[in-house]
């Protein structure tokens, strides 16, 4: 049967989809996995920098490890990601159990250093991403385990350009570099043709797709000034693929039903990108749209790149354009510097966008960044808290006002499996992103697509009734459509 594996994985959306890349690497190596880590061959820990105490959360796992291995010799022990990027030598030096480290641009050679460790013993192997050949930086054609089988994430770009004071992302994953458009529609071609009926579209600045690549000229019988992009010519004006194209075009492949993406910057956000989501009927109506701060001196301190009243400009924009959008976002209290007035304009802002949904957190240094250097201007750990508390109470209330508008609607509802709770009630998901708990009478599959009414909500959820199970309409060959 070959030999067992685990992998436990920390961190965002990317973080995870390497981690399919790697077990669909390991499994066509003739692995299978396993979810107790006495039981696995191979254990790997697919870290992320990112998240607050990162590294104390890795080694706490690797210390744990220690003692399986000191009973279990042959097992190997891999540490991979964005933290295995940074701190390179330093996991070895501390964790001397490890076997191999690598990192989040060498997810393809994760079989091949564990040959090699088994052979030669332990392995350190970090490339950075403009190390790599044209057309090596996306290890697109590797096998995939996907933990679900409706859904799937697609990688468009890794790395950022940008100089958040804040984050990390930069350092670990390179500069911006975009996958060919064409290589992408085909990718989400053969996910359609493998089930999949929805995608999330992945960037750590998605959507600056696109003005990396130099699309090749070519000849059009009525115009000299066209290039070819995907299905469609763009004139001179637009002579790079835009994240909208992108859109239009992964939209129309036949079978997808839903398309999601994250995570857009705001500074890059463009009207074509609103116009393509008001257009295009698979692109789902939620919008993730980070703030990180009301104060533009915070803002401006962050490197952000927009004022408080240019977020708000796009964010009326893009409500304007998109009907029925909701919208969430990120952010961050007592970044170094901020005081009361500051604080007060994050508010302001808050209150008035009126969020569907937001990702809240107190400031955290993390090392490597210009952020964490802040030391004279670190907010007492206390006034952020009460600052956090503060904005909780804003946030839910918007979040608590835009779940109770939607009771008495009917909602598009993907299903996502059984509640942890009560077996007996389904959860799924709106195409606003909106959790849904209904009980059914009777069992539906993951990926099911059903029509809802809303009874009741809640801060992060809603309550249904299910009234009809639908098939999209490109999907009613495949699966028999059941009345309830």
């Amino acid at each position: 049967m070959g030999k067992s594996y685990v992998i436990r994985t920390y961190g965002c959306q990317m973080n995870e989809h390497d981690s399919e890349r790697i077990s669909g690497l390991l499994e066509a190596d003739g692995m299978w996995r396993v979810d107790d880590e006495t039981q696995a061959d191979v254990i790997v820990l697919n870290t992320c920098c990112i998240r607050e105490n990162a590294d104390n959360k890795l080694y706490g796992a690797l210390g744990n490890l220690k003692a399986l291995k000191q009973v279990n010799p042959d097992l190997q022990i891999v540490v991979g990601g964005c933290l295995a990027q940074k701190d390179r030598d330093l996991i070895r030096e501390r964790a001397a159990h490890v076997d191999v480290v690598f990192g989040t641009h060498n997810v393809d050679r994760a079989v091949e250093l564990l040959d090699h460790a088994a052979e030669h013993g332990p392995i350190v192997e970090i490339l950075e991403a403009t190390a790599r050949a044209d057309g090596e930086a996306f290890p697109s054609a590797l096998p995939t385990r996907r933990e679900v089988d409706h859904a799937s994430w697609v990688t468009v770009q890794i790395g950022c350009d940008n100089t958040c004071a804040f984050c990390i992302v930069p350092a670990v994953r390179g500069p911006e570099i975009s996958r060919p458009f064409g290589e992408l529609v085909a990718e989400v071609s053969e996910l359609a043709g493998d089930g999949v009926s929805e995608i999330t579209l992945l960037g750590q600045n998605v959507n600056s797709y696109g003005r990396d690549l130099a699309l090749a000229r070519r000849v059009d019988p009525h115009s000299d000034d066209q290039h070819w992009c995907g299905r469609r010519w763009l004139s001179d004006r637009r002579a790079r693929p835009l994240f909208a194209d992108l859109l239009r075009d992964t939209g129309a492949v036949e079978g997808i039903h839903r398309v999601r993406f994250t995570s857009p910057h705001p500074k890059d956000m463009r009207s074509e990108t609103f116009e393509a989501m008001a257009e295009v009927p698979e692109v789902c109506e939620h919008l993730h749209f980070p703030l990180q701060s009301g104060s533009d001196r915070i803002l401006a301190a962050m490197h952000r790149g927009y004022t408080a009243e240019r977020y708000l400009d796009k964010l009326r924009e893009a409500r304007a354009t998109i009907p029925d959008l909701a919208v969430s976002t990120d952010i961050i209290v007592g970044f170094p510097g901020e005081t009361d007035d500051d604080f007060e304009c994050t508010l302001e802002l808050a209150a008035q966008a009126e969020f569907d949904s937001a990702f809240t957190f107190v400031f955290s240094p993390r090392p490597g960044t210009e952020a964490a250097e802040m030391t004279d201007d670190f907010v007492d750990h206390s006034v952020a808290v009460e600052r956090y508390e503060r904005l909780r109470v804003v946030v839910e209330r918007s979040s608590l006002a835009a779940n109770e508008s939607r009771i008495g609607m009917t909602e598009e509802v993907i299903v996502e499996g059984p509640s942890k709770k009560d077996p007996e009630v389904l959860t799924g998901r709106t195409r606003r992103n909106t959790l849904v708990h209904f009980p059914s009478p009777t069992p539906l599959r993951t990926g099911t697509y059903a029509q809802v009414e809303v009874t009741g909500a809640g801060m992060n959820h809603l309550l249904g009734r299910l009234v009809d199970v639908t098939i999209p309409a490109r999907h009613r060959t495949r699966i028999p459509v059941m009345s309830i």
